[in-house]
């Protein structure tokens, strides 16, 4: 960015990855504004850092100082404050050049992959930040020890997620990838799951002769990734040969522990606050970048087990009776399989799985792979899609997941259209040993706080 003061809008503040980058601004001084639609813990916390926040998009938010203004992809063309900011010549950027900016003054480590990319940033900047480096921090969700989804470091090292959904993950200038997987999602913005694999050669190619590619090899389209300097190359997984390798994996409550293997010898053993077989290769990405910045196993695997994960992952809203009501942010078939799966692990009583398709685009493309997403779930519950800001498409809804899953599973599957019909019916079934997981990227996690509310009522 530019030398000196600067006054800088975002459009959409609120998001995940903006409300980051704006963090990371206030606390180098600079001034923000910024609106969004609705009213949250981001667009509150950057009040009482000093941001300006305005709520809906009105031209006469963006004010007569602002020297730029930051975009989102979900931003239309056709928003009435990016319109005012063009007319008057105010530089516009897009959300990912924003976080190019920042990583370019410091030694990136980036985090891609269709799923885990959240909680796998978490995990590294934990391990940095308790391991004495101070990292520069921006991820896709609020870190519990860190209090938030970003923080300004003095460190040389910036953690940040590398978003694939929209390409811009390509802009990043890292010293260190790290990549857990390749999907066929955002396929409205790819077409077609080649020019996924492209974008992510793309990304592999982009890593300087002194950086390093650290990868899942349990991920089939990983593994068919070219990596011209193999000596560049660090590999971790449990079912496929790695470097890093993870044995005698067992569950423990609602934690996780395994013997962590690099290269034949034994390094200790991992014990982690969360659960599932995702979470152990999660943690194997954060022990490799740490190993790599010169830090020991012993230090590296304290830290991991003092993570008590993100928000909206696999986060526990209550526990009531011996009810547990949790919420995780699983959007995608591979996430709400892995996400019930270690539900399942933790010896419950039942899983009772509760989800809420998010997009139009994402149902119609993925409907067949939802169906067999839920064989974890002794219960299974399905909410109308959560739009988030598509326009609905003609056949698409909720139908094709529930009839995928009954097609697969010869079991009933309970469809409710609204969220008070949810709750209802959750809090008639509930009983002590359950898990009652919600599963969605939208508001689903409002069934949870609610029941909570209610079975405390009881």
């Amino acid at each position: 960015m530019e030398e000196g003061p600067q006054n800088v809008h975002f459009i959409g503040i609120g998001g995940s990855g903006m409300s980051g980058i704006a963090t990371i601004l206030l606390e180098q001084g600079y001034q923000v504004s910024g609106s969004d639609l609705m009213q949250g813990e981001a667009t509150s916390r950057l009040k009482n850092m000093g941001a300006k926040i305005f709520f809906g998009h009105d031209r006469a938010n963006i004010g007569h100082d602002t020297d730029m203004v930051v975009i989102s992809t979900a931003i239309k063309e056709n928003n009435p404050e990016l319109i005012a900011a063009r007319e008057r010549g105010i530089k516009v950027v897009k959300r990912g050049e924003m976080l190019a900016e920042l990583m370019a003054v410091k030694k990136g480590i980036a985090v891609a992959g269709a799923h885990g990319k959240t909680t796998t940033s978490a995990m590294i900047a934990l391990v940095l930040e308790k391991n004495g480096l101070n990292p520069t921090v921006v991820v896709g969700g609020d870190i519990n020890e860190l209090g938030g989804n970003a923080k300004l470091g003095r460190g040389e090292f910036l953690v940040a997620e590398a978003d694939e959904s929209d390409g811009s993950f390509l802009l990043l200038p890292p010293l260190i990838e790290v990549i857990t997987n390749i999907e066929d999602d955002h396929l409205d913005y790819y077409g077609s799951r080649e020019a996924i694999k492209d974008a992510f050669q793309e990304f592999i190619d982009k890593v300087p002769p002194d950086g390093h590619v650290i990868i899942c090899v349990d991920d089939a389209n990983v593994r068919e990734m070219e990596i011209k300097q193999t000596e560049r190359v660090i590999t971790y997984g449990i079912g496929h040969p790695a470097d890093y390798m993870a044995r005698n994996i067992r569950s423990e409550g609602l934690g996780t522990l395994a013997d962590i293997y690099y290269k034949g010898d034994k390094l200790g053993q991992l014990e982690l606050n969360v659960p599932g077989l995702h979470n152990i290769n999660n943690a194997m990405a954060a022990i490799a970048v740490g190993r790599l910045l010169g830090l020991q196993f012993g230090a590296i695997a304290k830290s991991l087990k003092n993570f008590r994960g993100v928000h909206r992952r696999f986060q526990i809203l209550g526990d009531v009776n011996g009810i547990f009501v949790i919420d995780d942010y699983a959007h995608h078939p591979t996430e709400v399989k892995a996400t019930l799966r270690a539900a399942q692990q933790t010896k419950a009583n039942r899983v009772i799985g509760v989800f809420q398709p998010h997009r139009f685009t994402r149902t119609k493309f993925l409907f067949k792979e939802f169906g067999e997403a839920f064989s974890d779930a002794d219960v299974i519950v399905i909410n109308e899609i959560y739009a988030a800001g598509e326009t609905p498409i003609e056949g698409i809804s909720a139908d094709l997941i529930v009839n995928a899953i009954t097609d697969r599973e010869k079991r009933p599957v309970h469809y409710f259209r609204t969220a008070e019909e949810i709750t209802d019916f959750l809090y008639e079934i509930a009983e002590p040993g359950d898990i009652i997981l919600t599963l969605g990227a939208g508001n689903i996690w409002k069934v949870g706080t609610n029941l909570v509310e209610r079975l405390k009522a009881r």
